[in-house]
């Protein structure tokens, strides 16, 4: 009876309010860079019967919204993910899920194309639709060349740009997992591989957020 209780607990309606509260949780346990907290979501949300298509629908979404080129491989491991998922199903498939949604709690942050795309939007809904400049319109005839589409465009020489920032999240160190949980560390990578650079990075981000919290308030 207490085992059929628990698991009632776990149950919600997938268009009520639990639903957009685990899922909000989850992404912002990614967003905030706590794997340990995006696992516990994750599991929580594959317990209470949530499709698990929608999860990966939701990572594949983070990957570019959240970390962009931050780390471009995201999006890559995200869809992988979801493509995996779709080919081997419960209970196998659910690992799956879990790397990606480790990777992307773990991966540098950016949400550039998010606030890019936005301002595209606003722009489209101030001025309409512009036309295209005359330069870099199509000429496939010479009557469109005659009207000076495509005049004076020269193809560009490859130019590259530098532009280094922190690969750490925020200064404001916050907990996401729930109360009776926190701290608690269900992701440990190794020195293996790229999991060796994610844990270093854990490493530092754990020494700032202990610094933050010896901060006089």
């Amino acid at each position: 009876m207490r085992k059929a209780l628990q698991k009632k607990a776990l149950l919600y309606d997938k268009s009520g309010e639990e639903h957009y509260n685990l899922i909000s949780a989850l992404h912002k346990s990614l967003r905030g860079s706590d794997p340990d907290a995006a696992l516990y979501w994750l599991g929580r949300m594959i317990a209470a019967g949530e499709d698990p298509l929608y999860i990966a629908r939701r990572m594949v979404r983070f990957a570019s919204e959240d970390i962009g080129n931050a780390d471009p491989q995201a999006l890559n491991v995200a869809v992988t993910a979801m493509q995996a998922f779709h080919f081997i199903g419960l209970p196998e498939g659910d690992l799956a899920l879990a790397q990606a949604a480790v990777y992307l709690a773990t991966a540098p942050k950016s949400n550039a194309l998010y606030a890019g795309m936005g301002g595209v939007k606003r722009s489209i809904n101030e001025t309409g639709a512009l036309p295209v400049p005359l330069h870099i319109r199509n000429a496939p005839t010479n009557l469109m060349k005659d009207l000076g589409y495509g005049k004076d465009y020269k193809y560009p020489d490859a130019q590259f740009y530098y532009h280094s920032k922190s690969e750490l999240p925020h200064e404001d160190h916050l907990d996401y997992l729930p109360d009776k949980i926190k701290g608690k560390r269900f992701y440990r990578p190794t020195n293996r591989g790229y999991e060796k650079t994610i844990k270093e990075r854990m490493e530092q981000w754990r020494r700032l957020g202990q610094k933050h919290d010896k901060k006089p308030s």
